[in-house]
């Protein structure tokens, strides 16, 4: 037996969520598509709904002692340099360098908690047509 759903959504929990929902707000250069004050946010995507939750206050321990990102959030991107120089403007600019890989180029870069952003851009040719024409 299965179950049925209608839609799916990718959660930040934070108990910075002012700073978190301006961060992306910055980024998306969008507003939330629904808010709960001092409680959620919530951005449409292409393709993905982003909901950025204040986690109960019994709960906001598990979430301040995080040290390592809880998730990756990939978007990808027409133009790195852009994006890289856009991120750069929010003063969040990726520590590290442009990685070449063979499903294109990408940099990992981090929001004011530390969850990890991946921009990626594809390379010209798809895998698929990589795979057709060896």
């Amino acid at each position: 037996m299965t179950f049925q759903y209608s839609d799916a959504i990718v959660t930040i929990a934070t108990v910075n969520l002012d700073a978190v929902v301006s961060f992306y707000t910055r980024l998306l250069g969008q507003n939330p598509i629904s808010v709960i004050p001092k409680v959620y946010a919530e951005f449409q995507l292409s393709g993905l709904r982003l909901g950025i939750f204040k986690p109960k206050s019994t709960n906001e321990a598990e979430f301040e002692s995080a040290t390592k990102s809880k998730i990756s959030l990939c978007l990808e991107v027409s133009n790195l340099e852009t994006a890289i120089a856009h991120l750069t403007s929010l003063g969040y600019p990726p520590p590290g360098q442009i990685a070449i890989a063979s499903h294109g180029r990408e940099i990992y870069a981090y929001d004011p908690d530390g969850n990890r952003l991946i921009l990626h851009q594809a390379t010209k040719q798809s895998y698929s047509e990589q795979t057709t024409n060896d």
